[in-house]
C-alpha cells in the first residue's frame, strides 16, 4: 500500500515538473517578446536622434593660427641699406627679438641671414599688431613668403616671369664701339656682350675701324608694365673693314644657351683672344726685342698687357694647370695644358688663384695682374704655343668650339630662322629709310 501510494505521488510530482517546464518556456517567450517589444523602438528612436541632430561635444584645445591670407593685414616695408641685417630691420618695424627668433629658425629662414642693399622686407600684421606674414623681396621677380604657423613660419617661394619685348638697334662706328653705342642709346651691358660674342673674331681695341657697322636685336623686360632693363642679345651683325659676322642666341636640348653662326658653328672658340678684359698692349710678340731690364736683344715670345695691378687674368681655354708657382724671372706664374696640342703662360702675377693638377674652365679666374719677378711695371706677359712653338697670341688662328650636334641641326634652323629673319628686316627697312631720306636731300 505504501509502494503504491509513494508511486503515485512520484508519478504526479513528474506531470507537475513538466507542466512547470512548459510554462516556464512559454513564460519566459512571452518575457522576452514583451522585453523586445519595449527596448527596440527605443534603440531606433535613439538611433534616429544621432543621425538627424548633432551632438556637440566641448573640447579644451588652443585656437587655430589664422594665416595671413584669411585676415585683413596691414603692412609696412623696410628697405635693405648698407649695414642692414635682419635684427636691425625687425626693430625699425617695431618688432621684437622674439619675432626675430621664430622667423630665423623657421624653414629657409636661413636665406634672411645674407641681406643686399636694395632689397626689401613687408611686414603683415593684423589688428592687433602680431605679425602675421612677412615678404622678403630679393628682386621684382623673386620673392619669399614667410607666413605664421603657431610660432614658426611657412616659407613659398614666389618667382614671376617678365614680359619680354623684342628691340632693335644699329650704329655706325665713328672711334669706338662704346661710344657709338651710347649714341645709340645701348646699355653697357649689351655693348659688353656684344664685345664678348664677336670679340672671338675681332679685336675691338685694334681691329676697329671708322665705318664699321652693327645691328642688333635684344631683349626688352617689363613686369606691371615697369621696364625691369635689357635681357640678353637676340641676335646681331657686326661688319668689321667690310666683313660681316652674324651671331644668333640659341639653348640646346640640355638647356645650356650660346651664341652661333648661322650654319650652327660656335661663335666662341675654344681659346679667348686675350686673357683680361681692362688692358693696353705694352709689348708684343718680337722676335729680336731689346730687353727693357737686360738691355740685350731677346726674343718676346708673348704679349705684354699693361693693367691695373688687381686686375682679373682668366684661363683662356679650359685644361689642366700644369705649372703653379714662383722664381725670380718670372713672378707668380701659371701654366696651362690644353689637350696634347696647346699650353698658355700666364707671368708677373700679384696673387695665383689656381694650384697645380687642378683642373680649369674658360674664363675661369686663375690670377691677378701684378710686377712680380723681373718687371717694370705692372702687366700680363701671356704666351701662347702650338705643339711646343711659340705663337703670337693676337694673330694665331683659334680653334673652333663644338658646332651644333648634327641630330639637332633641323630644331636650331626652325628656332633661329625667325630671329635672323626678323634682324635682316629690320636692316631692310633702316636701308630704305636712309636711301629715302637722301634722296630727300638731293631734291
Amino acid at each position: 500500500m505504501v509502494k503504491k501510494t509513494q508511486n503515485v505521488a512520484n508519478s504526479t510530482l513528474a506531470f507537475f515538473q513538466a507542466v512547470l517546464r512548459r510554462n516556464l518556456l512559454f513564460i519566459g517567450g512571452i518575457l522576452a517578446l514583451i522585453v523586445i517589444t519595449l527596448v527596440l523602438p527605443k534603440q531606433e528612436a535613439d538611433q534616429a536622434k544621432l543621425v538627424t541632430e548633432p551632438i556637440f561635444v566641448p573640447i579644451e584645445s588652443e585656437p587655430l593660427e589664422i594665416v595671413g591670407s584669411q585676415v585683413d593685414l596691414n603692412w609696412q616695408s623696410e628697405i635693405v641699406v648698407k649695414g642692414d641685417n635682419l635684427s636691425t630691420l625687425f626693430l625699425r618695424a617695431k618688432f621684437s627679438a622674439k619675432d626675430v627668433h621664430e622667423i630665423s629658425t623657421s624653414p629657409k629662414g636661413k636665406l634672411l641671414r645674407n641681406l643686399f642693399p636694395g632689397e626689401s622686407l613687408r611686414f603683415g600684421t593684423d589688428k592687433d599688431k602680431k605679425l602675421h606674414q612677412v615678404h622678403y623681396i630679393k628682386s621684382p621677380l623673386e620673392s619669399y613668403v614667410y607666413t605664421r604657423q603657431g610660432n614658426k613660419y611657412q616659407a613659398e617661394k614666389r618667382l614671376r616671369e617678365p614680359e619680354i619685348l623684342v628691340s632693335y638697334r644699329e650704329g655706325v662706328i665713328k672711334d669706338s664701339l662704346y661710344l657709338s653705342g651710347k649714341e645709340a642709346n645701348l646699355p653697357d651691358k649689351l655693348i659688353m656682350e656684344m664685345a664678348n660674342i664677336f670679340g672671338w673674331d675681332i679685336d675691338f681695341v685694334f681691329d676697329i675701324r671708322p665705318g664699321d657697322s652693327y645691328s642688333l636685336l635684344y631683349e626688352d623686360r617689363f613686369i606691371d608694365g615697369e621696364k625691369l632693363g635689357v635681357g640678353n642679345i637676340i641676335a646681331a651683325s657686326f661688319t668689321n673693314q667690310k666683313k660681316t659676322f652674324d651671331a644668333v642666341r640659341y639653348t640646346n636640348n640640355e638647356g645650356q644657351s650660346d651664341y652661333y653662326t648661322p650654319e650652327g658653328f660656335s661663335m666662341r672658340k675654344a681659346f679667348l683672344r686675350t686673357p683680361l678684359d681692362i688692358f693696353r698692349i705694352s709689348s708684343g710678340f718680337n722676335l729680336r726685342r731689346k730687353h727693357p731690364i737686360h738691355k740685350k736683344i731677346k726674343a718676346h715670345r708673348g704679349v705684354d698687357y699693361a693693367a691695373p695691378r688687381g686686375t682679373p687674368v682668366y684661363a683662356a681655354g679650359g685644361g689642366k694647370v700644369i705649372e703653379a708657382g714662383f722664381d725670380k724671372y718670372n713672378g707668380n706664374y701659371v701654366f696651362i695644358q690644353h689637350g696634347q696640342t696647346y699650353i698658355t703662360k700666364y707671368l708677373h702675377l700679384n696673387k695665383r688663384k689656381v694650384r697645380r693638377g687642378q683642373t680649369v674652365k674658360q674664363r675661369q679666374l686663375i690670377g691677378t695682374v701684378g710686377s712680380t719677378g723681373y718687371s717694370t711695371g705692372n702687366h700680363l706677359h701671356y704666351e701662347f704655343l702650338v705643339n711646343g712653338v711659340h705663337r703670337n697670341p693676337r694673330t694665331v688662328k683659334l680653334p673652333q668650339a663644338k658646332p651644333i650636334a648634327e641630330n639637332e641641326r633641323m630644331v636650331f634652323r626652325q628656332t633661329v630662322e625667325p630671329m635672323l629673319s626678323q634682324l635682316a628686316e629690320h636692316q631692310d627697312k633702316s636701308q630704305l629709310a636712309l636711301v629715302e631720306g637722301n634722296s630727300s636731300n638731293a631734291n
